[in-house]
């Protein structure tokens, strides 16, 4: 019993002893747990305040929703690539009026960063005016920085409509406002659409024509010192503008003065006189209205007339007496197109000419668009518009009118917007196929014949087609002895697809240039006196179609 007794106080004295040491142990670690606890939530509630401050200076993810709204739908070109894209930039400024501690300030932006200039920003922050510490952030130096959680540091997310392709599509994008509202080109006339769609819009351009064509023309505007130039490429069968060109053009990434004349898109707001391309039209109206065919001649034709107090005469004395229809247009002949339009009438003439979308305003997918000068049609008005004289149109307009009189004779409506359910529609036919055909040998016979003014263009393998314009610039109501240079192209002349007019605002003679003829005989000759569109214009769409000539052979 006494064993078993003295067993059992052992057992509870051990019982006693163990409860005594684990409470001790308990009461230190509770005490080391009750630190860390108080530790962690004085870290908790710390972190908890400036999440709190952090959250009231609006991070990305609580106004995202907001800037959405006026996030404006991407600009692309016929291939995908981005013209103009909408992106949310966030910004970090300094109010120098809430720094509480400069120096300690200063220390956390140099950790975060290191390459800035602190002289500059110190002395800002010496300042009282609000300043942009960093721009276009990345999300995490963004994260970093507010992070920091000092009052001064000013959050804000911006909307930014950026241009990767800068100068190369100016005059066609345009540009807008600090409100996001467009204010020139597809910007506006599409502004409602690329702020609610929610899509993107897709051009007819294509980024590589556009490029290779907008380098020679600054190439040629250089050789040539013109005040600025134009090209128009378009496909003549559907109307889709694969290349548009104005220069001088900007970058639209920095925006413009929209009231700078040297500015203007001369491919579709600049109306000109432009001279001698007009000659084509008047030979398709003498055709299809059956007052002449090709072999129709024109005898006794006078070097000189007189219509009121004006005379008229021909550019080059050497153009014979004698002609057909088809060789007054091929030699440019002034008096011989006067005589063709007095056979269609004073009538049907200007009928045609506004059949074929010349004498009004186009309608066009930008509102930068040029109206043709208004004027009463008499008989020297007749005579005058006959060689492109005393009669106004804008590049644009000429290349449709081109492209009327090659495609077979249909109407096209020019386009900037990708559309596939238009491509193939087919509109009212302006005149007769068989009309068009006579019309395309023709403008051949001027680039392939020695008479004719656009030999510089007959580049082998693309059956290069077109008329030459030179004329006599109006300003202030009067001829001045600058000029516009234009050429109206199309090719292949067996089968026309695409017009390309070129025209060059005051160009001069190069006299350092090398022209080679492309006859095949290897003759060059090194400068010229003359300032004509075949010395210019001529050359300049030579040398774009060879240049852009592979890539519309087996992309189109």
């Amino acid at each position: 019993m006494s064993n078993e007794k003295n067993f059992f106080s052992l057992e509870n004295d051990f019982d006693k002893f163990g409860s005594k040491y684990d409470k001790n142990k308990l009461n230190i670690s509770f005490n080391r747990s009750a630190f860390i606890f108080f530790i962690f939530v004085i870290v908790l509630f710390i972190f908890s305040l400036k999440a709190f401050y952090v959250a009231g200076k609006k991070l990305p993810e609580n106004n995202l929703i907001n800037l959405k709204k006026e996030i404006r739908s991407s600009i692309l070109d016929r291939d995908g690539n981005i013209l103009a894209k909408t992106i949310i930039t966030r910004n970090v400024g300094i109010n120098p009026n809430l720094v509480i501690n400069k120096k300690k300030l200063l220390l956390n932006l140099k950790i975060l960063f290191p390459d800035k200039n602190y002289d500059l920003i110190e002395d800002k922050l010496n300042g009282k005016k609000f300043f942009y510490f960093a721009e276009e952030l990345d999300p995490e130096s963004y994260e970093k920085l507010i992070m920091l959680g000092d009052k001064s540091l000013i959050p804000e997310n911006r909307i930014t409509r950026i241009y990767p392709q800068k100068n190369l599509f100016s005059h066609i994008i345009g540009q807008i406002d600090n409100e996001n509202n467009g204010v020139s080109g597809l910007e506006k006339s599409f502004d409602k659409k690329l702020k609610e769609l929610n899509q993107d819009l897709k051009l007819t351009v294509d980024l590589n024509l556009q490029y290779l064509i907008r380098e020679e023309l600054i190439k040629f505007k250089n050789i040539f010192n013109s005040i600025g130039s134009a090209a128009i490429l378009m496909n003549s069968k559907n109307g889709e503008i694969l290349s548009l060109i104005s220069l001088p053009d900007y970058d639209l990434n920095k925006r413009q003065l929209l009231d700078d004349k040297n500015l203007i898109n001369r491919a579709t707001k600049g109306v000109y006189e432009l001279g001698s391309v007009f000659k084509a039209f008047t030979y398709a109206a003498g055709l299809n209205e059956g007052s002449i065919d090709p072999d129709t001649e024109f005898k006794n034709l006078k070097k000189k007339i007189y219509c009121s107090n004006f005379v008229i005469g021909e550019y080059d004395d050497e153009i014979p007496s004698d002609l057909t229809a088809e060789q007054i247009l091929i030699r440019s002949g002034n008096i011989g197109s006067i005589r063709i339009a007095q056979k269609v009438g004073l009538e049907k003439f200007p009928k045609f000419l506004n059949d074929l979308g010349l004498l009004n305003t186009l309608n066009f997918d930008i509102e930068e668009i040029g109206t043709p000068l208004k004027f009463n049609w008499g008989k020297c008005k007749l005579a005058t518009s006959a060689y492109g004289h005393g009669i106004t149109t804008t590049p644009l307009q000429l290349a449709k009118g081109y492209s009327i009189i090659s495609n077979g004779g249909y109407e096209v409506k020019p386009t900037l917007i990708l559309d596939q359910k238009k491509r193939d529609i087919r509109y009212q036919q302006i005149i007769s196929e068989d009309v068009s055909n006579k019309v395309n040998l023709a403008l051949r016979k001027i680039v392939t014949t020695k008479e004719g003014t656009a030999n510089f263009a007959n580049i082998d393998g693309y059956e290069i087609a077109g008329k030459t314009g030179t004329a006599q610039k109006s300003i202030g109501g009067s001829y001045s002895r600058n000029k516009i240079n234009t050429f109206a192209s199309i090719f292949p002349a067996s089968d026309p697809k695409y017009v390309l007019v070129v025209m060059l605002d005051e160009p001069k003679p190069s006299k350092d240039y090398i022209y080679e003829y492309k006859d095949g005989s290897g003759w060059k000759i090194k400068g010229t006196q003359f300032n004509t569109a075949g010395w210019t214009a001529v050359e300049v769409a030579g040398k774009i179609i060879e240049k852009i000539g592979p890539i519309l052979a087996t992309k189109y």
